[in-house]
């Protein structure tokens, strides 16, 4: 998860509630750097909306409980997620989640999306650290606007 500047200093109980009512966007490819930046090389693939409160108790094995207004929603674009953009309910900007196959924070039923085909979140987990689970040597290497650099360990 890479969170906006403004929210950087709020925990992960307060950015769930920020969500409430608010909207998860997913993205084809081309994640910005930050949550702060616009989003402008990728094609918005589908819309889920939050329902209030935005989130569940987490399940047993740690994965989020989302809860939207409705699951599965209709694909907007064909193309395969990248990323999801979490906004507030007046479109302020709070996160960017990775999102497909593999080892990413959102993943859905299937690996790609088609134009009006049922597209369904079925994992959530939040990834604090922000950076791309499989590409760590590149993306958690690079400093983010708002952050200090890794520590070598």
């Amino acid at each position: 998860m890479n969170v906006a500047s403004q929210f950087a200093q709020k925990s992960l109980d307060e950015i769930k509630e920020l969500l409430a009512g608010g909207t998860l966007t997913v993205y084809s490819v081309a994640r910005p750097v930050s949550a702060d930046m616009a989003v402008d090389r990728s094609g918005k693939l589908a819309t889920f909306t939050f329902a209030t409160p935005a989130f569940n108790t987490p399940s047993e094995d740690g994965s989020e409980v989302p809860s939207f207004v409705a699951n599965p929603v209709p694909g907007h674009d064909v193309g395969t997620p990248g990323f999801a953009r979490a906004t507030t309910a007046d479109g302020t900007v709070v996160a960017d989640f990775s999102c497909g196959p593999g080892p990413r924070e959102i993943k859905f039923t299937e690996v790609s999306v088609s134009t009006n085909a049922p597209v369904k979140v079925v994992s959530f987990k939040f990834n604090p650290e922000g950076g791309w689970p499989e590409r760590a040597d590149y993306y958690d290497s690079h400093p983010r606007p708002g952050f200090e650099m890794p520590k070598v360990r």
